[in-house]
């Protein structure tokens, strides 16, 4: 019974809340206070309980009426122009009907509650727009520096050669042989750039098929041995991960992320390292595919960014190592692609580890 009766306290509680009173409930309580008191005063002063009936009602009918009026012409008209500019559109009917008729039984403090979620939705905005306008001048800054690059230097050898190197045979072909490098660097980073660019807009389509990724990866090895045996870096696929295990996936779009990552373990990994390939089965649906390396590691700071667009986490030694800086972005987008994931792990002066998912075999 106790229990019966704190329930019905919280109830009645929560229906005479202030707080959340619509404007009809908040003048009917209002008039309802003014009322009551002003009637039981005619009743005394008259001795005449009919009179300080009818002047309960018509006080209360009066007050409501007025106090209704007042919060739905000054206050709640305001409360709707505000909705309107939330919304920051000419309303439609639909919306002119909720405006009239719906929105005038919120609360204040559902009004509150409202505008504050608007508030902090623009705030989110805002922030990422500012974001984004750093990111996008970062990104200029970049683009025209790596093309100036190569663009400046081939305009050095071609201005030499005019200048009277021609002649010299030697000196001809070492610059001709440095023009046609730094051309094939700017075919390459438009090439790259163009990739991105049908990666992200969506017309890069894939062309799924089952494959056995330990056999792809192992292809992938064969045509970058050239490279890893320069610096005499073994390569290897883990032990216990050997078993054939077969991904849903564009075989060759696959093809060109681990090209990328196995270059890149290359590049920066140490004189007699290894670089090995990982593979595991997280679940029935779902293949990760790790590509690590005993190199120079990267910093803390710069992992969350090195899948940016030229982010390059050392410049100077980046850019002696060659390339366009877009390899980490094109493996993210085509893994992004296939709707899976990929990520990072490092330590300096230990090596590194970028792993992405795909997905099982399809019957």
């Amino acid at each position: 019974m106790a229990h019966k009766s704190s329930r019905k306290r919280g109830i009645s509680g929560d229906m005479f809340s202030i707080k959340n009173l619509s404007p009809r409930q908040l003048a009917t309580f209002t008039a309802g206070i003014l009322s009551v008191p002003i009637a039981l005063g005619i009743t005394v002063l008259t001795g005449d309980w009919l009179v300080g009936a009818g002047s309960l009602v018509m006080v209360f009918a009066g007050s409501y009426g007025l106090i209704l009026f007042t919060l739905e012409k000054f206050i709640y008209r305001k409360i709707k122009l505000i909705y309107k500019l939330i919304y920051e559109t000419k309303a439609t009917k639909k919306e002119e009907v909720y405006f009239k008729y719906i929105l005038p039984q919120k609360s204040i403090d559902e009004v509150r509650e409202d505008v504050q979620a608007w508030g902090e939705r623009r705030n989110r905005e805002i922030e990422l727009l500012r974001k984004n306008e750093a990111y996008r001048k970062e990104f200029l800054q970049n683009l025209a520096h790596e093309f100036k690059t190569p663009i400046f230097a081939i305009q050095g050898y071609v201005d030499t050669l005019l200048g009277g190197a021609m002649d010299e045979e030697r000196v001809r072909k070492k610059f001709l042989e440095n023009t046609a490098k730094n051309v094939d660097r700017l075919v390459n980073l438009v090439n790259d750039l163009d990739e991105i660019s049908r990666l992200e807009s969506g017309e890069q389509l894939l062309y799924k098929q089952n494959f056995i990724i330990q056999d792809l990866i192992r292809e992938v090895y064969d045509s970058l041995s050239i490279k890893t045996q320069e610096k005499d870096i073994k390569t290897s696929i883990k032990k216990g991960c050997e078993a054939p295990l077969t991904v849903f996936a564009d075989k060759e779009k696959i093809k060109q992320v681990l090209i990328n990552l196995i270059e890149n373990a290359s590049k920066y990994g140490r004189q007699n390292g290894h670089i090995t390939a990982s593979i595991y089965t997280t679940d029935d649906q779902h293949v990760l595919v790790e590509i690590s390396d005993d190199g120079i590691g990267i910093e803390t700071e710069h992992l969350h960014r090195i899948f940016e667009r030229f982010y390059r986490t050392d410049t100077a030694r980046s850019r002696d190592k060659g390339g366009t800086g877009l390899g980490l972005a094109i493996c993210k987008h085509i893994v992004e692609a296939h709707g899976q994931s990929i990520h990072v792990r490092s330590t300096p002066d230990v090596g590194t580890t970028i792993g992405f998912t795909l997905e099982s075999k399809r019957d």
